[in-house]
C-alpha cells in the first residue's frame, strides 16, 4: 500500500490509484504458495504420464491388425495355389483377431501388470489366440468352407501366430516395464480428507496388486487431531486451497474424496472448488452407509467409488483430438499459405517491426503458453500484457492491422501453435492472465472461468461463432463466453469441431466487435 501511495504522490489519478488497489489485492487473495514439501512432490509428478489405457488400448489395435494381417498373409502364400479364396476366408481371417483380442482382454492380458511380467502376458495371449483359433474353426465348418486342402495353411496360420504374440510381448514388456520404473505409467491420485477413512481407503486400495493408481499425498482443510500430518504412511501436504494450485503444478489424473457421503454439506462445498480442475473426481464410498444400486458405482480394485466429474477429452478422445488438429492445421497453413505470405510482407513493410508478434496466454491447466499472431499494433505501442485491450478505433493498430484484424488473418500464424501442441483448432479462446473487466478479474466475474481451462484452448470455438468475438468490455460478453465454452467441453466430439471449423468462416464475415 504504501508503493501505491508513493505513485499517487507522483501523479497518479484517484482512478489509477483504485485500480492499482484492487489490482494488488486480487493479487493477494489468488496467490497461494505451496510449503516446502508439497512443492518438492509436485515437481516429482511434474513430468507427463501415460494413461495405462492408451498402452493397453494400442495393444489391442496392434494385435487385431498384426493377427488379421498374418492370417490374409499366410492364406495368400499358402492357400491360394491349392485353393480360391473366397470373401468368407478374409471374413474368417477378421473374426479370428476379434476374437483373440476378446479373449485376451477377458483374461486381464491387456493390464499392464500382465504386459510387464513376458510368462503371463504371453501364457494368457497364447491361451486366448489358441482358444479363438479353435472357434474360428469353427464357424468356418459351419459355414463350409473348411476343407482338407486347407490343413497346410492353418497350421501356419497358428504358427505364426503364436510367433508374432511372443515377440510382441517381448517388446511391450520391454516398454511397459521401462515406462513403470520411470513412473509414467500410472494414475496419480491425491486423497481429500484425512484421519481413519482416509487409512482405510489407501489400505483398501494397496490391497488390489493389479492397481495402476499412484496415490501421491493427502490434502484437508482440518487442522486437529481428526486429520494428522501422515496417514498410512503418506503425508498430508496442505489444504484444499494448496490442492488446487498444486494439481495445476503436478500432472495429477484423480481426486478422491475419502469424506463419508453422509457429511452432504461438506462434500457439496469440496466439489464446488475442485469441479474446475481437469482431472477425474471420485467420491470414495468403501465407508459408505447409504447404499445405491450396484451400476451406481465404479470400482478401482474392490473399492467402490462415485463417480462425479470425468476429465474431458481424455485417453483415445485425445489421440482423436490431436490427430485431427495435425492433419487440419497442416491441410490449412498449406492452403492459407499465400494469404499468410502477403499477410507478411505487408505487415514488414507498413511499419518497423516484426512481423510475428508473440504474447503469453492462459493455456491448459492454467499453464502459461505463448501464441503467435501477425503484429498489428506499433512495435513501440505493442502491448505484452494484453492489460490494455484493443478498443474500437485505437491509435495504436497500424493500418494492415485494421485489416487483419477485421478479417481475423492477424490469428492465422496460431495454426504453427497446434503443429507445436500449444494450442487445438477448435477449443476456448486462450486469454491473457489476470484479464480484467471493470477492474474485476474475469474469475471474480464468472465464477466457472476457470473451467475453460479443463481442455486446450483453440484458434476457433462454439463461443466465437455464436457472436462472442472480439472485445470484451461488459460482463455480459464474459459470462455468454464462458457460457459457450462449457457447453463445448461438456459436449466435445470430433463432428463438433468439424462443425466449427466449416462454420468459422462464415462467421468471419461478421465483423462488429473485431477491432
Amino acid at each position: 500500500m504504501k508503493t501505491i501511495s508513493k505513485e499517487i504522490g507522483n501523479g497518479f489519478s484517484r482512478e489509477e490509484m483504485k485500480k492499482a488497489v484492487a489490482q494488488e489485492q486480487i493479487s493477494k487473495e489468488r496467490t497461494v504458495e505451496l510449503n516446502e514439501l508439497a512443492s518438492q512432490v509436485a515437481e516429482q509428478f511434474s513430468a507427463k504420464s501415460i494413461s495405462p489405457f492408451l498402452i493397453s488400448g494400442s495393444l489391442r489395435l496392434i494385435d487385431f491388425l498384426a493377427l488379421s494381417m498374418v492370417s490374409i498373409v499366410t492364406m495368400f502364400f499358402h492357400l491360394v495355389p491349392v485353393l480360391e479364396m473366397s470373401n468368407w476366408h478374409i471374413a474368417s481371417a477378421f473374426l479370428g483377431a476379434v476374437v483373440t483380442t476378446g479373449f485376451v482382454q477377458g483374461m486381464d492380458g491387456y493390464l499392464t501388470t500382465t504386459l510387464r511380467q513376458f510368462s503371463t502376458s504371453f501364457f494368457k495371449s497364447l491361451i486366448a489366440f489358441t482358444m479363438a483359433f479353435v472357434v474360428t474353426m469353427m464357424m468356418m465348418f459351419l459355414m463350409q468352407i473348411l476343407n482338407g486342402k486347407m490343413t497346410y495353411w492353418i497350421g501356419m496360420w497358428f504358427g505364426y501366430g503364436v510367433l508374432y504374440l511372443g515377440i510382441s510381448r517381448v517388446i511391450t514388456g520391454a516398454i511397459v516395464t521401462k515406462l513403470m520404473d520411470d513412473g509414467r505409467l500410472e494414475r496419480r491420485a491425491i486423497i481429500i480428507g484425512g484421519g481413519t477413512p482416509a487409512s482405510e481407503l489407501i489400505h483398501a486400495m494397496e490391497a488390489n496388486p493389479n492397481s495402476d493408481i499412484r496415490i501421491c499425498g493427502i490434502f484437508d482443510d482440518r487442522t486437529d487431531d481428526r486429520s494428522p500430518n501422515i496417514v498410512a504412511g503418506y503425508p498430508k501436504l496442505g489444504n484444499v486451497a494448496e490442492l488446487v494450485e498444486f494439481t495445476r503444478k503436478a500432472r495429477i489424473n484423480m481426486l478422491i474424496v475419502s469424506i463419508p457421503l453422509s457429511a452432504e454439506k461438506r462434500v457439496l462445498q469440496l466439489l464446488k472448488r475442485l469441479w474446475m480442475l481437469p482431472v477425474d473426481i471420485r467420491l470414495s464410498a468403501h465407508t459408505n452407509k447409504l447404499f445405491f444400486r450396484q451400476r451406481t458405482y465404479s470400482y478401482e480394485g474392490t473399492v467402490p467409488m462415485v463417480d462425479v466429474f470425468e476429465k474431458p477429452i481424455a485417453d483415445w478422445d485425445s489421440v482423436m483430438k490431436r490427430t485431427f488438429d495435425i492433419v487440419f492445421a497442416s491441410a490449412a497453413i498449406i492452403a492459407l499459405s499465400p494469404i499468410m505470405l502477403i499477410a507478411a510482407i505487408a505487415v514488414k513493410l507498413d511499419s518497423k517491426g516484426p512481423i510475428i508478434f508473440k504474447q503469453k496466454r492462459e493455456g491448459f491447466n492454467n499453464e502459461e503458453i505463448e501464441i503467435f499472431k501477425f503484429r498489428s499494433l506499433y512495435t513501440d505501442q505493442g502491448d505484452k500484457s494484453g492489460v490494455n485491450v484493443v478498443t474500437k478505433g485505437d491509435s495504436r493498430v497500424t493500418k494492415v492491422g485494421r485489416i487483419i484484424r477485421k478479417t481475423s488473418i492477424d490469428e492465422l500464424p496460431q495454426l504453427f501453435n497446434v503443429l507445436l501442441g500449444s494450442l487445438s483448432l477448435v477449443g476456448p479462446r486462450p486469454h491473457v492472465a489476470n484479464a480484467q473487466t471493470d477492474n474485476k478479474l474475469w474469475t471474480e466475474v464468472v465464477d466457472s472461468y476457470i473451467a475453460r481451462h479443463k481442455v486446450k484452448p483453440g484458434v476457433t470455438g462454439w463461443a466465437q461463432i455464436n457472436g462472442w468475438r472480439g472485445e470484451v468490455d461488459q460482463e455480459e460478453k464474459l459470462k455468454g463466453r464462458v457460457e459457450y465454452d462449457l457447453y463445448y467441453i461438456e459436449n466435445w466430439s470430433l463432428l463438433f469441431d468439424l462443425y466449427i471449423l466449416a462454420i468459422t468462416p462464415f462467421k468471419l464475415i461478421n465483423t462488429e466487435n473485431a477491432y
